[in-house]
């Protein structure tokens, strides 16, 4: 099991396939299950390294609050220990605000996919999304927070899959609240202008806990941002329509700007 270490800080990283790396940054309070639907689709034609934040899955979860910077300093060090000098940084919500900061701070950045983030946590209402990982109850209801009700309706036994992992991988209430107040804190709108590398932006135009208009923004304040809507899809639109995702997500790496 590859671990890097910031600090006394243990954190976990996993990588798959050879070609320029694709890392992937996750949302508050999740494992790295997260990323199933997207690890297998680009670890083909790119390597795939896929992080667990600090506080949650097989990383060590110091006491927080934690900010954005100190996640952002974690993904450098892992890519740092897999020998990683330039990545696609594809982020999830608070995943979001660290590629984010990332880009403004590292070199290492190529481009970001910035998923159901905006470029400020401020005032948003995050607790719908925790649950305790011990009670498997309260992890099922807190989805409707994260899916829209259609994916309820249509993959139940991903719904139940998805109960199964986060009880083994989530973070425990202390660590959630780390995680929560890095998000909370984070505001980089009078900076944007400085990320000057390729920018995607995907969010669920039924995503209930950062709004889709807070998205369009982050799209327009980026200089070379696009802005692409996942029709019908909740916060964690990557896991409820992964194709729609990982196509958009394979174009983008894929086009010309890279070259």
């Amino acid at each position: 099991m590859p671990t890097a270490r910031n600090g006394g800080v243990s954190l976990y990283y996993d990588t798959d396939g050879t070609g320029e790396t694709v890392a992937f940054v996750g949302d508050l309070g999740y494992g790295a299950w997260q990323w199933g639907w997207q690890h297998a689709a680009v670890a083909g034609p790119y390597r795939s390294l896929v992080t667990d934040l600090r506080g949650a899955g097989r990383s060590d979860a110091p006491p927080g609050p934690y900010t954005v910077g100190e996640l952002a300093q974690d993904l450098e060090v892992a890519l740092a220990d897999a020998g990683v000098r330039s990545a696609h940084v594809v982020g999830a919500g608070l995943g979001g605000a660290i590629a984010l900061w990332a880009a403004l701070s590292s070199s290492r950045p190529a481009s970001l996919t910035l998923l159901g983030t905006a470029a400020s946590g401020r005032g948003l209402d995050l607790e719908p999304l925790f649950a305790p990982p011990g009670d498997r109850d309260a992890l099922r209801r807190s989805l409707d927070a994260a899916f829209s009700d259609a994916f309820f309706d249509e993959q139940p036994e991903v719904v139940e899959r998805i109960v199964e992992w986060r009880a083994a991988e989530d973070a425990s209430r202390e660590a959630w609240e780390a995680q929560a107040a890095a998000a909370e804190r984070f505001d980089v709108r009078e900076r944007l202008h400085e990320v000057t590398v390729p920018a995607l932006v995907l969010h669920g135009t039924e995503d209930a806990v950062w709004p889709e208009a807070r998205g369009r923004e982050l799209a327009e304040g980026l200089p070379r941002g696009e802005f692409a809507p996942v029709e019908g899809a909740g916060h964690l639109a990557h896991v409820e329509h992964s194709r729609v995702v990982n196509d958009l997500l394979l174009d983008f790496l894929g086009e010309p700007a890279f070259d």
